[in-house]
């Protein structure tokens, strides 16, 4: 499956966003889908996932209670709402899909398939 991410660009601290990611096929469905995100000179991380067929919901501390993940199955998408946006949420975020297990779910080499990457980029 190939995944494409949309939706970063440039706000104010406090400002929201919702990114999105498109899946090409109907395979999207069996996979638990994530958002990881890097920042310039710092190793890709953990953001959020949702599980692949109870819908539950992963969240990193960080961003716990600001952001919401979300997925739709009929349109092969996954979207990450992004409210009380921060100076440190300042990164390129990334889509993630794959047979994630539940004790590796922040881990990036547990998913197979990854987007592109969308920058966003929060002002003070």
């Amino acid at each position: 499956v190939q995944l494409q991410a949309s939706g970063g660009g440039l706000v104010q601290a406090g400002d929201s966003l919702r990114l999105s990611c498109a899946a090409s096929d109907s395979s999207f469905s069996g996979y638990t889908m994530g958002w990881f995100r890097q920042a310039p000179g710092k190793e890709r991380k953990f953001v959020a996932c949702v599980w692949r067929d109870t819908g539950r919901t992963y969240y990193a501390d960080s961003v716990k209670g600001r952001f919401t993940i979300s997925r739709d199955n009929a349109k092969n998408t996954v979207f990450l709402q992004m409210n009380s946006l921060k100076v440190d949420d300042t990164a390129v975020y990334y889509c993630a899909g794959g047979n994630v297990i539940l004790s590796a779910i922040g881990a990036p080499d547990n998913y197979n398939h990854w987007g592109q990457g969308t920058l966003v980029t929060v002002s003070s």
